[in-house]
């Protein structure tokens, strides 16, 4: 049906009732200057008010048509159909303006009174070749954007698939271990793994900032076998932004940076906090000896919050740890 069906938002239909209200008046022109007996201020109010009552019945025709007439019935009858609003739109949307001044003594219902079945059925084909051209426009504008969604969901994917995959080889190897220590724990641990990578492959690359922190958790519950309980996560989260759409894995790959670069054999502390549409990681751990340079995730988180336009990255580092910040955007 999206062949034939007009998806014009309402900003597209103020556009063209504007654009409708300026061509009426500058039709209203030509009959202004060509007749001297039109040369009157209800000549432009007649041409541009029927201007507009004709969009605006062309917006109620395609409107009941898209909704309740195209999908209930075949294929073969979509453009009739179609053709038949486009008509009505104009020829009615003339009359019922014509009817309304038909009372006033303006000049030019006089002159269109003898030719209003003449005039009205040629607004009528105009109309058509107006919609028909506004079809094609409509269908290529969301073409173009489709291609380009399409093109932005493919390099979102790609760079999610690119966050590191050693996380998985290590959790499966301190697994195998813990199995011949602690069959209990080592079970915990298999659904712990269970759960987050049932979460990341999710098709969403947006999810709610809570689905993210829960997945946090989870990630570092599994870590925690190779680093004996050593990581301590805390986590403090506004209410307010628990609904908040944040990248897949975004969070996560700063706690992962946190471990990965911050862990020296000691006691590892990362805060999550989440305030002022600001989210921070701050770990205790080893700070860069020089300027950080963004890795591979790093960089492709920064991308990724740029094309789904969530926020930027940056870190510094405060009391002698490091944080990173995720600055939300309004």
């Amino acid at each position: 049906m999206d062949r034939i069906k007009l998806k014009i938002l309402i900003l597209d239909w103020v556009y063209i009732i504007v654009i409708a209200l300026f061509l009426g008046f500058f039709i209203s022109l030509v009959f202004f200057f060509l007749n001297k007996h039109l040369q009157h201020i209800s000549t432009i109010a007649f041409t541009t008010i029927s201007a507009v009552s004709i969009s605006l019945f062309a917006f109620i025709f395609i409107t009941i048509s898209n909704e309740y007439i195209l999908p209930k019935v075949k294929e073969k009858f979509w453009y009739g159909i179609s053709f038949l609003f486009s008509f009505l739109s104009g020829f009615l949307g003339f009359l019922f303006i014509f009817y309304i001044f038909s009372t006033t003594e303006f000049p030019i219902i006089e002159i269109i009174k003898p030719y209003l079945t003449y005039i009205s059925i040629t607004l009528g084909f105009m109309t058509f070749l107006i919609g028909l051209i506004l079809h094609q426009f409509i269908s290529m504008k969301y073409r173009n954007e489709s291609i380009k969604n399409q093109f932005l969901e493919t390099k979102i994917k790609a760079l999610e698939n690119e966050l590191n995959p050693h996380f998985l080889f290590n959790a499966l190897n301190s697994i195998s271990e813990l199995i011949y220590v602690d069959q209990q724990r080592a079970e915990k641990a298999v659904l712990s793994l269970s759960t987050f990578l049932r979460n990341a492959i999710n098709k969403e690359s947006l999810i709610s900032l809570s689905s993210e922190i829960e997945m946090v958790k989870t990630y570092v519950n599994i870590e925690n076998i190779r680093f004996d309980d050593k990581i301590k996560l805390s986590t403090t989260n506004d209410s307010e932004l628990a609904d908040i759409l944040v990248p897949k894995f975004s969070i996560q790959l700063l706690v992962e940076n946190a471990i990965k670069h911050g862990f020296h054999g000691e006691v590892l502390n990362i805060s999550i906090k989440v305030y002022n549409k600001t989210i921070s990681v701050t770990n205790d751990g080893l700070l860069p000896t020089k300027d950080l340079v963004f890795g591979t995730g790093l960089n492709n988180l920064q991308k990724r919050l740029e094309l789904l336009y969530v926020g930027d990255l940056s870190y510094f580092t405060e009391d002698d740890k490091l944080v990173f910040e995720i600055k939300l955007r309004e």
